[in-house]
């Protein structure tokens, strides 16, 4: 699993870490990780702009049917 080293954190920022960690009954790693991990996650919105983006580049090209190319095989 990838790792990810955080470097030259000031104290006070750990200190509130440890804090919000025992809070959370969680270790500061456990913590850190969560907090990540909830910053990684897509907002409605940003899913929403993906989403988008993604339709916009799958329209620019032409598609067949997959049932006319299945059709077709089959009749071989």
């Amino acid at each position: 699993m990838p790792q990810l080293l955080v470097r030259d954190l000031d104290a006070g920022t750990v200190e509130r870490l440890k804090l919000r960690a025992q809070r959370h009954g969680r270790s500061l790693q456990g913590e850190a990780k969560a907090i990540l991990q909830a910053a990684a996650t897509f907002s409605m919105s940003e899913a929403g702009s993906v989403a988008e983006e993604w339709q916009r580049k799958l329209m620019a090209h032409a598609y067949r049917d997959s049932a006319e190319t299945i059709r077709e095989d089959r009749e071989r």
